[in-house]
């Protein structure tokens, strides 16, 4: 599989307050790669930096630190006009919330509009009614039941959907899905994975799945990043990943998945150090709440090594240096 995406040493570092405060690294030298036709799951609990890493690529923020290679060409360094005119007509997105990404005063139409504007500025108002048919009708939408309406009038699957035939409009090269099904119903959401499934097998769209919901991840993804505290801990094909996990911090969320054939107790949370304090640590960044930590662990950050094939984990029990 051909690589579309290479993310290098990526970092992006926060100052919490104005005076006196502490750098939070939401984002800490993270490496990964995205083939193309490939989808990834990006997974972590709230706070890992996984809807960052989403943001650096988009270049809604610019990085601290590190490289976005796309098609083997370094985007960080392209202005606005380049992106808007050579990088978004390849790299799109849907985030989480779709009631947020409509203006409630405008007819949904009008979601069509900037894309029109910036990449097809020379098509006629019949083309673009063509066009915009094609595209609902694709995410399964009968044009006729949603176009001339306001967002209120529209579920959020509807709305969801809408935001999809949007981004998909210019037959992009990489989607990016940030938590774009965590607001939805359970029957949604599994639509709405195919959907995203079948654009990948027709159209060779490669797509950044960013999730909290390992089951989701599980459900689409080819590959699996597992991220903690803006460090990648453990990724690779996700069979390999959530079949056989390796860092503790992974075997802790299979865990929490709940099982209806087990009877849950209430097992309290584990501590965890003062707010600013865990982004100081100069080893693992877990190693306050795992069990199996040990001295080398507080002292010494582990690299990524390759466990198995196509399976890697930054875990100093797996001989990360």
């Amino acid at each position: 599989m051909s690589e579309l995406l290479k993310v290098e040493n990526l970092t992006k570092v926060f100052t919490s307050g104005l005076i006196g405060g502490y750098e939070i690294r939401a984002v800490d030298d993270v490496s990964f790669s995205i083939g193309k036709g490939e989808i990834v799951s990006l997974v972590g609990e709230s706070g890992s930096g996984k809807t960052t890493v989403g943001k650096l690529i988009l270049r809604l923020l610019n990085p601290t630190s590190g490289r976005i290679l796309f098609e083997g060409e370094d985007i960080t360094g392209f202005n606005k006009k380049r992106l808007k005119t050579e990088y978004y007509r390849k790299v799109q997105a849907v985030f989480q919330d779709p009631f947020a990404s409509f203006n409630p005063l405008h007819e949904i139409d009008r979601a069509f509009d900037l894309i029109f504007r910036t990449f097809f500025p020379e098509t006629s108002r019949g083309e673009r009614d063509e066009m915009i048919d094609k595209a609902l009708e694709s995410v399964g939408l009968n044009p006729d039941e949603v176009r001339g309406k306001f967002p209120h009038q529209l579920s959020g699957g509807q709305l969801q959907r809408i935001l999809i035939a949007r981004s998909l409009l210019v037959r992009p090269k990489l989607l990016i899905a940030d938590e774009a099904v965590s607001m939805l119903d359970a029957s949604t959401r599994i639509d709405i994975l195919n959907l995203l499934g079948d654009f990948r097998d027709k159209y060779g769209t490669s797509v950044l799945f960013v999730t909290h919901d390992l089951a989701l991840g599980y459900y689409i993804s080819d590959s699996t990043i597992i991220m903690y505290r803006g460090t990648i801990v453990e990724m690779g094909d996700t069979e390999r990943v959530f079949h056989n996990p390796l860092h503790p911090y992974t075997k802790m969320l299979l865990e929490s998945v709940p099982d209806v054939n087990v009877k849950w107790e209430f097992r309290g949370i584990e501590p965890e150090t003062e707010e600013g304090a865990v982004y100081s640590i100069e080893g693992c960044r877990y190693a306050p709440r795992c069990p199996l930590a040990s001295e080398v662990c507080w002292k010494r950050r582990p690299e990524l090594v390759e466990a198995e094939k196509n399976h890697w984990v930054a875990c100093h029990l797996y001989g990360g240096e």
